[in-house]
C-alpha cells in the first residue's frame, strides 16, 4: 500500500517553484516564500499562473512527485510526471482485458454500481439529516428510482445500455440536488450539471472538486503502474484518462458532492467567494479556493471502514487501496473489482 503523502497546492498567481537542493522552492515578487522537502510531498498541482523551472521538473520525476497544471477555475491541462512505474506484465493485461467485451461489461458495472449507490446514499443521508427542511416526497423518490437503476445494471451486459443507465440515474440525482442545498439558497441554486465553464456558484464548486479527486485518482493507479488513459467504461481517446475516470466515479459523489454540500450548508463558502466573468464562467477567488482546498485535505485525514477489507483507514488513501484492487483483479488475484461503496 503506498503512503499518502500530501499534496502541494499553489494558487498564488505568479509564483515561481524551484528546485534547492532537496527541497521544492516557491517564489513570489522575488521572495521565495516556502522550502518543502521534496520526500514529504506526493504530488504538486498548480493553478492559473504558476510557472516551475525544468530542474525542478526533472528534479521531481526522478523522486516519482507529479506535477499537475490546471486553470483558474481547476479544469486539467497537462501533467509531467516521470517513467511509468509498476510491472509491464500488468499493464500488457490491462490493454488486452479493455479488448474483451466480457471484462468491460463486468468493470462498467462495477463502476457504475459504486457510483448510483453512492449517489443513493448521499440523498439518504440528506432524508436523515435534513429531514424537516427538504422535499422528503421528490428525495425519496429519487432514491427509489436510484435503487431501481442498480438492479438494472447488473441485469444487462450491452455496454451501450449501461450507458443509457447511468445518465439516467445522473440526471434523477441531479434533478433533486438542489433540494439537499438547506442553507444560501439564493446564492447556491443548482439547476443542473454544466461546466467547461461552470456557469453557477454550485457548479464552479464541484467542477473544482471533480478536478482535485482526479488528481488524486490518476497519481494513485500510476502509483501500482497502471496506465490510467485505459479504461473500460470511458472509452480511449486521445488526453483522456479513460480509467481515472472509471474510478472517478465511485468517488464523485462521497467525496466531492457531499463536501461541495456540506461547504455551502455549513457556510464555509458564500457568495462573496465567486465571480461571474463577462463570459458567464464562474471563478472561485483565490481565498476560497484556499479555503476549499483546506477543507478537501482535512476530509483526506478523516477515517473510515473500507467496505472490502474491512479496516479502518483514512480517506486520502481510499483512491489507492481502489488502484491496487484494479491491479489485482486485472491479474487474476481477485474474482471481480469491489468498488468502494459508502454506507
Amino acid at each position: 500500500m503506498k503512503k499518502h503523502l500530501n499534496t502541494l497546492f499553489v494558487t498564488t498567481q505568479g509564483a515561481y517553484l524551484f528546485k534547492d537542493g532537496e527541497t521544492v522552492a516557491v517564489k513570489v515578487d522575488g521572495t521565495v516564500k516556502l522550502r518543502i522537502p521534496v520526500h514529504t510531498i506526493g504530488g504538486i498541482v498548480c493553478f492559473g499562473q504558476v510557472s516551475c523551472s525544468p530542474y525542478l521538473m526533472g528534479f521531481c520525476a526522478e523522486r516519482d512527485v507529479g506535477i499537475s497544471f490546471l486553470t483558474d477555475y481547476g479544469r486539467f491541462m497537462a501533467r509531467v510526471q516521470g517513467p511509468v512505474s509498476g510491472n509491464v506484465l500488468l499493464r500488457r493485461e490491462q490493454y488486452r482485458k479493455a479488448d474483451e467485451k466480457d471484462f468491460t461489461v463486468q468493470m462498467t458495472q462495477s463502476v457504475l454500481t459504486g457510483k448510483i449507490a453512492n449517489c443513493r446514499t448521499v440523498l439518504q443521508r440528506a432524508l436523515r439529516d435534513h429531514s424537516e427542511k427538504i422535499d422528503t416526497e421528490k428525495v425519496g423518490h429519487a432514491v427509489k428510482r436510484l435503487g431501481h437503476s442498480l438492479r438494472n445494471i447488473l441485469q444487462e451486459d450491452d455496454l451501450d445500455v449501461l450507458r443509457g443507465f447511468e445518465g439516467d440515474a445522473a440526471r434523477v440525482y441531479f434533478d433533486v440536488f438542489n433540494h439537499l442545498i438547506v442553507a444560501q439558497k439564493n446564492d447556491f441554486s443548482f439547476q443542473d450539471r454544466n461546466r467547461r465553464p461552470p456557469l453557477d456558484n454550485v457548479n464552479c464548486l464541484l467542477s473544482f472538486l471533480y478536478t482535485m479527486v482526479m488528481h488524486d485518482v490518476r497519481s494513485a493507479l500510476e502509483a501500482v503502474g497502471l496506465d490510467p488513459a485505459v479504461g473500460y467504461l470511458h472509452r480511449d481517446r486521445p488526453g483522456r484518462p479513460g480509467l481515472a475516470l472509471d474510478i472517478l466515479e465511485e468517488f464523485r459523489p462521497f467525496m466531492a458532492d457531499r463536501l461541495a454540500l456540506s461547504l455551502i450548508n455549513r457556510k464555509q463558502v458564500n457568495a462573496k467567494g465567486f465571480k461571474k466573468k463577462e463570459s458567464g464562467a464562474v471563478l472561485m477567488t483565490d481565498d476560497t479556493r484556499k479555503d476549499v482546498l483546506v477543507a478537501y485535505q482535512t476530509r483526506k485525514q478523516e477515517e473510515i471502514l473500507h467496505p472490502y477489507i474491512e479496516e479502518k483507514v483514512k480517506i486520502g488513501l481510499l483512491f489507492h487501496l481502489q488502484a491496487l484492487l484494479m491491479a489485482r483483479y486485472l491479474r487474476g488475484d481477485i474474482d471481480g473489482y469491489p468498488p468502494f461503496v459508502w454506507k
